[in-house]
């Protein structure tokens, strides 16, 4: 995907001097990780589009993740005002059903007032940082792409299963006054009815 933005014709038919970047959650990693969110966009989009870096708000992976999330959460309110509305939320959805880095039982570890919160995922045995539904959903568009048969079975249950955010929590999605929607392949809509 950024590959197609940052080449033509879409570089083109996008003013990028007006866009700013804010990231939806990263790794613990220093930005030059290969892991790193922040370093994946830098080399695939911030550089071939030459985004100057006062465009490009990260979250600081390197610092200790409670101090990371604090720090990010002030730039939100501080750029964004106290109630961040951000133009495109662009996510993509694991095949457990999670989205940014809110995967499944991390709910109850954060204040559901924040916007920024760190969560410790024990099948990775990692710390992450990440925006929360109340940041996420205040987003005018979000979008979420899902792709692969590996997503099949989460994707039904979270368009179609009963409701268990803490389970899938990709079923926190639902904008306040903004559009949800989901691009998904063949394969990942496999469970879904016709």
């Amino acid at each position: 995907m950024f590959a197609r933005l940052s080449g033509e014709p879409l570089r083109s038919q996008v003013s990028w001097g007006d866009v700013r970047f804010y990231f939806g959650d990263e790794r613990c990693v220093p930005p030059d990780h290969p892991d790193s969110n922040y370093g994946m966009a830098r080399r695939n989009l911030f550089a071939p589009l030459e985004i100057p870096d006062d465009h490009v708000f990260r979250m600081h992976g390197e610092a200790p993740p409670q101090q990371a999330a604090d720090e990010y959460e002030t730039i939100l309110r501080k750029t964004l005002g106290e109630s961040p509305e951000l133009d495109l939320v662009l996510l993509g959805m694991g095949p457990e059903g999670h989205t940014a880095s809110l995967f499944p039982g991390t709910f109850a570890q954060f204040d559901p007032q924040r916007l920024v919160v760190t969560t410790y995922v024990e099948k990775l045995s990692a710390h992450r940082i990440t925006l929360t539904p109340k940041a996420l959903n205040n987003g005018r568009a979000i979008l979420v792409v899902a792709g692969g048969e590996s997503k099949a079975d989460a994707l039904a249950h979270v368009l179609a299963g009963a409701r268990e955010p803490d389970v899938y929590p990709a079923q926190i999605l639902d904008p306040a006054h903004g559009t949800l929607t989901w691009l998904v392949d063949r394969a990942a809509a496999g469970g879904l009815a016709k």
